[in-house]
């Protein structure tokens, strides 16, 4: 079968479109075809390399990944050939931990793949695989991010920052959904248009309001905010902060400008904020996003659909920034 693997750590030349051994579906395991795999910045991370977090090559990245399945192997039921998947990227490594396909096992970037039966969860018909490949890693963490760490109410004010990638874009229309007011950030008036059309009341350009939280508070006639989503990390920290109404939260699941920012931890104790983690998504939250899709509650934002074979091109795209939502590649 066809895939792009990684043999060495590096740029986008590490990225190889070659042939390689078509895998089999084993006890316990089922053969799928891939029709869509979206491409996170968990892709670039693994190519570059991550620093203390090893990664065994080569590797075929890919974990956000829908199909059909082609084989089924030895102990399976309550599956079959032919049957629409998309496929929970989430996997238990041997010491206990969570792990993710494209990560710590193989991905979907390749005509084949091969995963425990378990992972599997049955797409609707009317769900297309692009939508269905733009899901997991992604609206996934936002979902789990938002309602059940979060705890979003209608009503709530809520600034999204990064709010053109991936998770952001799934951030402003999960909190539209609930009934939020939600205010979206971006680097320009393009992408901020969009997230226009998604939903988003109140426009944050970072170019023109370099100090963030100055503006919204002024929206909101110098109350703050009762959440704010900052998976941006050290760059934005304190005036995320600084954004937040007493008692107000802030929601994080990832740190994409550096992992230790400055705090201040005088408006932390003295506005009582609160401060939540959240780590992936669980299987529930992507059966509840495939209803979400199916209803048209949601739709997933794809920037550009390309060939496997320009796996290189959709990560330059995600590196330069020139995303608004997902790059979907397909077999």
């Amino acid at each position: 079968m066809k895939a792009v693997v990684i043999h060495e750590h590096g740029g986008l030349d590490k990225l190889v479109y070659e042939e390689v051994p078509t895998p089999k579906a084993g006890p316990g395991e089922i053969l799928v075809a891939v029709k869509a795999c979206g491409l996170n910045h968990l892709d670039i991370f693994v190519r570059r390399g991550m620093p203390g977090l090893p990664t065994e090559l080569p590797r075929i990245t890919g974990g956000d990944i829908a199909g059909v399945i082609h084989e089924i192997g030895a102990g399976v039921d309550g599956l079959q050939v032919g049957q629409r998947v998309l496929l929970d990227p989430m996997i238990t490594l041997p010491d206990g931990r969570h792990g993710a396909l494209g990560e710590n096992a193989t991905g979907g970037l390749a005509e084949f793949i091969n995963v425990p039966a378990a992972n599997a969860i049955p797409l609707p018909d009317d769900v297309l695989f692009e939508q269905a490949a733009a899901l997991p890693i992604a609206y996934g963490t936002a979902w789990r991010m938002l309602i059940t760490r979060g705890k979003l109410q209608a009503g709530e004010h809520v600034l999204v920052l990064g709010a053109s990638g991936g998770v952001g874009t799934a951030c402003v229309q999960i909190a539209k959904m609930l009934g939020c007011v939600v205010y979206a950030a971006g680097s320009s008036e393009a992408k901020l248009a969009r997230l226009k059309e998604l939903g988003a009341d109140v426009l944050v350009n970072y170019s023109e309001h370099p100090d963030f939280h100055r503006f919204v508070r002024g929206a909101r006639g110098g109350a703050g905010l009762d959440v704010v989503v900052d998976y941006t990390g050290a760059d934005t920290w304190v005036k995320s902060l600084k954004s937040l109404k007493v008692g107000g939260r802030l929601l994080t699941c990832g740190a994409t400008t550096g992992y230790d920012p400055k705090t201040d931890l005088r408006f932390i104790w003295t506005r009582e904020l609160n401060i939540i983690g959240s780590d992936g998504w669980r299987r529930e939250d992507l059966i509840d996003l495939v209803e979400a899709v199916r209803t048209g509650r949601i739709k997933a934002v794809v920037h550009r659909v390309l060939p496997l074979e320009q796996t290189q091109e959709g990560h330059r795209l995600l590196e330069q920034r020139e995303v608004f939502g997902k790059v979907i590649i397909k077999p």
